[in-house]
């Protein structure tokens, strides 16, 4: 099993893997823009994911951030990729690394995901 998540779902991945007894089938989690739940400005919208999992993955993974992006500053973004245990690719002015980033079908992701899935 592959996990590849994008922003909120970064954060149901680290909750997920610290409660399930099913994370020895993931091989290896790709992790686009998590975002900072714990701003001010969302927390009570987002309430249910306050506070931000922070237990080490049992899996390979690698969070791929922005330094731009508005729903998370890059020290934060930096912080919780750490707290996970995640190899770290910071790839510039980016936004939010969604559509309005101007990636397509972002082949360079995929290969990212079969990177991290080789082991490289």
């Amino acid at each position: 099993v592959a996990l590849v998540a994008h922003s909120l779902g970064c954060q149901l991945v680290a909750a997920w893997a610290a409660h399930s007894r099913k994370t020895a089938r993931v091989r290896a989690a790709l992790l686009v823009a998590p975002p900072d739940v714990e701003r001010d400005e969302v927390r009570g919208v987002l309430h249910s994911f306050v506070p931000i999992v922070r237990e080490r993955l049992p899996f390979p993974s690698l969070a791929v951030i922005s330094t731009d992006d508005p729903f998370c500053a890059l020290d934060r973004a930096r912080t919780m990729a750490t707290d996970w245990g995640s190899q770290v690719l910071e790839l510039g002015q980016r936004g939010h690394l969604n559509s309005d980033s101007g990636l397509g079908d972002w082949p360079e992701g995929r290969q990212l995901l079969a990177d991290l899935l080789a082991g490289r």
